[in-house]
C-alpha cells in the first residue's frame, strides 16, 4: 500500500487502486516473513560457525589485567613475533568471508524485489490527484518492536488477514501523527548521513521498503555484534608477549614456546594460581619495541594454570601475627597514604654514610647510636632503624667482581668484594681466613676446629649419637658464628644452619659468610629477643662465642632455651669446658649451676684430641616434671600471659616457658626425620583449623606445596632465563608455609624464609618442615650486608606494603641486598607489577619479563652494576 501526503484532516486517506490495496499487503507480509527467516538463518549460521573465524595474526591491544598476556621486550623491529596456532577448522565451519558473501547475495535479492515494488508504487501514485510532496512528511520509524510484531509468531507461520489490517492501521496512525507534527514545524525532512533525498522520498511512499531496509540493517547489526563479541572473546583469551633484552646469554631463542601447564589441586573450589614459563628473546637496545601476538589457548602446554590463592578471611581469626603477639614492639608500622606516583622524576643518589659500601641502615644509624645512654648490653649492636627508610643507593666496592659460584666459594672469595684484612690478621693463626693474592681463603677451620670443620662435626655426633645429623637434627642455630665455617660444612651432612654474629670490630665476619654462600644474619645477644619463634631449633651451638651466659640471672641463656626445641641439644664448645684457668673454672661453676636450675641435663663432656678442645652437650627437657620438682624457683617460670612466640622488638625475660604436653600442641612431639618432615603437614595442624587460603590447615599445607612444586618446575626453572647454577643465596620475602623453599630442595641453594610481622604467623610451620627463616617488617631495612643475595622472591608482598610504607624505599632496600647480576621475581596484582617495573627501570635493572593474567601479573628482573654519580645531601 502506497502512502501519499494527507491533504485534508488527520483521518483522510490517499486513494489507491483495488489491485494495489490487495496485492501490496500480501507482498508486505511475505517479504517480512522472508526477512525474519533470513535473520534466523543468519543467527544460526553465525552461532554454528563462531569457532571458525580466524583471528588476526597480531593485535595492538595494550597488555593489562583483563586478559592473559606475556610481555617479553625486544628492541629488534625485524624480529619475528610469536605466531598464532588457530588449529584445524571444523568441517562445517564457515569462514567469515564466505558468510559475508552469502549475506551479500541475500541482500541483493531483497534489493531486486525492492526495485520492483518501487516501480509499482510510483505507478500507483500517478493515479492520485495532486503532486507528491513527500519531502514534507517525516518518515515513520519502524523500530525493533514493530518488526518483531510483524514476524507473525515464533514458528514462522503466515499471519492472519486481521493481523495484516491491524499492522496497516498502525502504520497509517504513525503517518498521521507524523503529518500533524510536520504541519506545525514545516521543516521535517530527516536524512541519514549517507542517504540521498530521492531515496528518502521513495521510502516515504512505501513502508515495505523501510521494513526491508530495517530487516537488512538488523541482519547486518546483529552479525556485526556477534563478530565483535567473538573478537573480544579471542582478545580476552590471547597471550601478549613483550620481550626483554639480554636473553641471548641464557641460550633462549624467540622460537621457544611459552608454556603454561595447568595444575589441578585437590580440595574445595578454591584454586591455586601458577604462572607460566616464558621464552626470552635476543636484544641489547634500551628502546622498547613491543610485539603483541595471540597464542591459541588450545596449543599444547599452554592451558591456563591454577590460580594464586588469596588469604582467607577466616584464617585471620585462626592465626595470630607477630605484630599482635609482640605487643611491646616499636611502632614503626605507621600507615602512609603517600604513594610513589612521580617515578619518572626520581633522582637516585648514593648513600652519603660512613659505612660506605657496607651500609646497613638499621645497624649504622649514627644519629640513633649517639643518643644511647649505655652500651653495656650491646645496645649499639641492636637494630635502630631510621624513622624514614632511606631511598639512597649503596655504592659498590672498588674492583667488585661477580661472586665465585658454590661450592668453590666456600673455600675462597674475591678480596675486593669484601676488602677487610683485620679478621685475617687477628684470626689467621686459627685458620679462619687468610689473604692470598686477589682472594680471601678459608681453610675450613675455626677457633675450636683449627684442623677442619668436618672432623669437628663428626666428633660431636660421636659424643652423642642421638644428634643424628641430617635425620633427627636438621635445623641448627650457630651463635657467634665467626665466618660460619661450621654451618658451611654442615651442608655436607644435610643440615641447615642459621648463623649469626654482631657487627663488631670484626665487622666482616657475617659479610664473609654471605659472600661464601653460607646463611647468616647480623644479630646480637643483647636486650631483645631473637627474631625467631619459640622451640624451633633442633640444636643450638656456641663454639667459644664469648657470651656471658650466667649474667643477670642467665637472661641470655634463657633466650636460647626459648628458641631451642623441647628435647633438643645445646652444644657449648668453650675453654671453661676443658681448661683449668681461674677464670674458666669460675665460669664453669656458674654455668653448671644455671643449667641445673634450668633442668638442662648434661649428657656428655668430650675432648677432641686432634683440635685439643672439649665440648659440653646439654639436653633440654621434653616434659615439665623437672620444673615441678625444683626446690629453687630461680629462674622462675614465665607467666601464662607471656607469649613465647612474640619476638619482634620484645625485651628479654628472665624466665622459662613450660613444655607443651598436649599431643595437639606444637612442641609436644619431635618432628619426623628429614626429609620426610619437609612434605608432611605438622601434627599440630588440625583439620578444624582454617588454613591461610581457606582450606582445612593440613589440606592448605599440602595444596601450597603442590602449587609451588608446579610453579618452580614448569616456570621458574626454564621459563625465566635464569641460570640457576649461579644462584646460591635466596630470600623468600613473603613466605607462607615455605612451599617455595621446599620446591627448591634438590638444588644446591638455601632460602631465607621471611614472615612479615603483619602476616599470619606461619614461621613455626616452616621450621617444623626442616626449613628456616625469621620475622621481619619490610618497612624497615633487613639485618644483612649489601650484596648478600643472588635472588629475591616476592609473592604478593608489595601490594600489601603500599598502605604502610613507600614502595620506593622498599625497592631501594631490594637493590641494596641483591648482588649485581642477581635476580628478582615478583608476583602481584597487575597495577603493582607496573609500578615495580617502572621503579626497577629507574634503577637501571634489566626487566627481562613481565606477564599478566586477569588481575595478576609476574615480573622477572636482573640487577646491573649501574650506580649514580652523585651523593645524597
Amino acid at each position: 500500500m502506497a502512502i501519499g501526503k494527507v491533504r485534508g484532516g488527520v483521518g483522510r486517506r490517499s486513494s489507491t487502486t483495488p489491485y494495489s490495496s490487495t496485492i501490496t499487503p500480501i507482498a508486505f507480509v511475505a517479504l517480512c516473513l522472508f526477512g525474519v527467516w533470513m535473520l534466523s538463518s543468519s543467527t544460526s549460521s553465525s552461532s554454528d560457525s563462531s569457532t571458525a573465524v580466524i583471528p588476526p595474526k597480531t593485535t595492538t591491544r595494550a597488555t593489562g589485567g583483563g586478559g592473559g598476556g606475556v610481555r617479553l621486550t625486544t628492541t629488534d623491529p625485524n624480529k619475528e613475533a610469536f605466531e598464532d596456532h588457530p588449529g584445524d577448522l571444523p568441517d562445517d565451519a564457515i569462514k567469515g568471508t564466505d558468510r559475508d558473501n552469502e549475506e551479500e547475495k541475500q541482500v541483493k535479492d531483497l534489493e531486486t524485489e525492492n526495485d520492483d515494488r518501487r516501480n509499482r508504487g510510483v505507478a500507483a501514485e500517478e493515479q492520485e490527484s495532486g503532486d507528491l510532496e513527500s519531502s514534507s512528511i517525516k518518515k515513520p520509524e519502524i523500530d525493533d518492536v514493530a518488526v518483531e510484531e510483524r514476524r507473525g509468531g515464533g514458528d514462522g507461520g503466515i499471519a492472519e488477514e486481521t493481523e495484516q489490517e491491524k499492522q496497516r492501521k498502525e502504520v497509517e496512525t504513525q503517518t498521521a501523527a507524523a503529518e500533524a507534527q510536520n504541519t506545525e514545524s514545516e521543516q521535517t525532512t530527516t536524512l541519514n548521513d549517507n542517504q540521498q533525498p530521492e531515496t528518502e522520498e521513495i521510502k516515504a511512499q512505501d513502508p515495505q521498503i523501510d521494513t526491508l531496509d530495517a530487516t537488512k540493517n538488523m541482519i547486518s547489526d546483529e552479525d556485526q555484534q556477534k563478530r565483535l563479541e567473538q573478537q573480544q572473546q579471542q582478545e580476552d583469551d590471547q597471550v601478549q608477549p613483550k620481550r626483554h633484552p639480554e636473553h641471548e646469554s641464557h641460550g633462549i631463542t624467540s622460537e621457544d614456546q611459552i608454556q603454561h601447564d595447568e595444575a589441578t589441586i585437590s580440595g574445595d573450589d578454591d584454586t591455586l594460581k601458577t604462572h607460566s614459563s616464558f621464552s626470552s628473546s635476543e636484544s641489547n637496545q634500551e628502546t622498547e619495541h613491543e610485539e603483541r601476538v595471540q597464542t591459541d589457548s588450545v596449543q599444547a602446554g599452554e592451558t591456563s594454570g591454577p590460580q594464586i590463592p588469596e588469604e582467607s578471611k577466616e584464617s585471620k581469626k585462626a592465626w595470630s601475627t607477630q605484630a599482635f603477639q609482640s605487643v611491646t614492639q616499636k611502632e614503626r608500622t605507621k600507615t602512609t597514604e603517600e604513594q610513589d606516583n612521580n617515578i619518572a622524576n626520581l633522582n637516585w643518589q648514593l648513600c652519603n654514610v660512613t659505612a660506605g659500601p657496607d651500609y646497613i641502615p638499621c645497624l649504622d644509624n649514627e644519629h640513633a647510636l649517639h643518643k644511647l645512654r649505655t652500651r653495656r648490653h650491646f645496645e649499639h649492636r641492636e637494630r635502630h632503624c631510621p624513622e624514614e627508610p632511606p631511598t639512597c643507593l649503596v655504592q659498590l666496592p672498588k674492583g667488585y667482581k661477580r661472586p665465585i659460584e658454590w661450592p668453590k666459594s666456600r673455600e675462597k672469595i674475591w678480596y675486593h668484594n669484601v676488602p677487610h684484612k683485620l679478621l685475617a690478621e687477628v684470626k689467621g693463626h686459627q685458620n679462619w681466613v687468610k689473604v692470598s693474592g686477589e682472594f680471601l681463603v678459608f681453610p675450613g677451620g675455626g677457633t675450636q676446629f683449627i684442623h677442619g670443620a668436618l672432623h669437628y662435626i663428626d666428633f660431636l655426633q660421636q659424643a652423642v649419637p642421638d644428634i643424628a645429623w641430617g635425620k633427627r637434627s636438621r635445623v641448627v642455630l650457630d651463635v657467634g658464628c665467626g665466618v660460619a665455617s661450621f654451618g658451611g660444612y654442615l651442608f655436607d651432612r644435610d643440615v641447615l644452619t642459621m648463623s649469626f654474629a654482631p657487627k663488631d670490630e670484626h665487622e666482616a665476619q657475617i659479610q664473609f659468610a654471605l659472600e661464601r654462600g653460607i646463611p647468616a644474619i647480623s644479630a646480637v645477644m643483647g636486650t631483645q629477643r631473637l627474631p625467631f619463634p619459640s622451640g624451633v631449633f633442633d640444636i643450638v651451638h656456641c663454639a667459644r662465642c664469648r657470651v656471658p651466659w650466667d649474667n643477670e640471672g642467665g637472661k641470655l641463656l634463657l633466650e636460647l632455651n626459648r628458641v631451642l626445641r623441647p628435647g633438643g641439644y645445646f652444644i657449648w664448645s668453650a675453654t671453661p669446658v676443658y681448661q683449668k684457668l681461674p677464670e674458666d673454672v669460675q665460669i664453669w661453676k656458674a654455668m653448671s649451676a644455671l643449667t641445673v636450675s634450668m633442668c638442662w641435663e648434661l649428657v656428655a663432656i668430650k675432648k677432641d684430641k686432634l683440635n685439643s678442645i672439649g665440648a659440653a652437650i646439654y639436653h633440654k627437657p621434653d616434659s615439665n616434671d623437672c620444673y615441678n620438682q625444683r626446690k629453687s624457683k630461680k629462674p622462675p617460670m614465665c607467666k601464662s600471659v607471656d607469649d613465647p612466640n612474640a619476638a619482634w622488638y620484645v625485651p628479654l625475660q628472665s624466665c622459662m616457658h613450660r613444655v607443651p604436653t598436649d599431643e595437639t600442641e606444637r612442641g609436644s612431639k619431635w618432628p619426623k626425620e628429614w626429609p620426610e618432615r619437609l612434605q608432611t603437614p605438622p601434627y599440630w595442624l588440625n583439620r578444624s583449623q582454617v588454613g591461610i587460603y581457606g582450606k582445612p590447615a593440613p589440606d592448605d599445607f599440602a595444596a601450597d606445596y603442590e602449587h609451588w612444586k608446579h610453579v618452580v618446575s614448569k616456570s621458574y626453572m626454564s621459563g625465566l632465563g635464569i641460570n640457576w647454577s649461579t644462584v646460591r643465596n635466596i630470600m623468600d620475602m613473603r613466605a607462607v608455609y615455605g612451599g617455595f623453599a621446599a620446591a627448591l630442595k634438590d638444588l644446591k641453594v638455601w632460602v631465607m624464609n621471611v614472615v612479615n610481622v603483619d602476616s599470619p604467623d606461619t614461621l613455626p610451620v616452616i621450621y617444623e618442615r626442616g626449613l628456616f627463616g625469621m620475622y621481619h617488617d619490610w618497612c624497615e631495612s633487613f639485618s644483612t650486608y649489601p650484596r648478600s643475595y643472588d635472588l629475591l622472591h616476592a609473592d604478593h608482598l608489595f601490594s600489601r606494603l603500599k598502605t604502610r610504607c613507600k614502595i620506593t624505599a622498599v625497592l631501594a632496600e631490594v637493590d641494596r641486598i641483591v648482588r649485581p647480576g642477581g635476580k628478582l621475581i615478583v608476583q602481584d596484582d597487575s597495577g603493582t607489577i607496573r609500578q615495580v617495573e617502572e621503579l626497577l627501570k629507574s634503577l637501571h635493572w634489566e626487566v627481562r619479563m613481565t606477564f599478566y593474567q586477569k588481575q595478576d601479573g609476574m615480573l622477572s628482573a636482573q640487577k646491573t652494576e649501574w650506580r649514580p654519580e652523585t651523593y645524597a645531601a
